[in-house]
């Protein structure tokens, strides 16, 4: 049975997504990990039944600090592969150079790579706007896209009605994608 971990800081509705879609694939979620003590998706993790683990990222002097200790908690986890699941920071080599993971970025890259993807796709005025999957390397959202999905903007789009386009894209792909990643293309 394939493995995974996923990293998350916020309030885990990819993570949730994921938790409903991989296991019936035959993946296993083998542990969740966010920086921050406070996130709301501890609470979907554990309704799953997926270990948890919190590292404060204010509890470090460095990043590379922080992405070492990382990368021992995932270690622990023996996954083939690392999900990122709005994961909000930045890494370092410490952490690009030693997992495999990939990452759900809101924009069609290589545009808006790094914060506020949404908003400033939304503010661009693209007609075309969409969601990536990409490698984690060393470059910020700089990785080779996996797979992207888009939409038409309709004239008349507010945010919360783009943002929630955008989130209905992410839902949607991210477990197909990591899916076929691991267990080969889908018929």
């Amino acid at each position: 049975m394939k493995r995974v971990v996923i990293l998350f800081s916020g309030t885990g509705t990819n993570l949730e997504k994921l938790a409903q879609e991989l296991p019936k694939a035959g993946i296993k979620i083998a542990a969740a990990v966010t920086n921050r003590p406070g996130a709301g998706g501890i609470a979907r993790a554990q309704k799953y039944g997926i270990p948890v683990e919190v590292i404060d990222h204010t509890r470090f002097d460095s990043r590379e600090a922080f992405d070492k200790v990382l990368v021992e908690t995932i270690g622990k986890y023996r996954p083939d592969l690392t999900v990122m699941a709005g994961f909000m920071r930045i890494l370092t080599p410490v952490f690009t150079k030693a997992v495999n993971a990939v990452n759900l970025h809101p924009s069609l890259l290589p545009k808006f790579k790094g914060a506020r993807a949404i908003e400033r796709a939304f503010e661009s005025g693209d007609e075309v706007c969409g969601i990536s999957i990409h490698h984690v390397t060393g470059e910020l959202d700089g990785g080779e896209v996996i797979a992207q999905a888009s939409f038409r903007r309709e004239p008349d789009m507010d945010l919360e009605t783009f943002t929630q386009k955008i989130h209905a894209l992410e839902y949607g792909l991210y477990p197909k994608t990591v899916i076929a990643l691991l267990n080969g293309p889908l018929s």
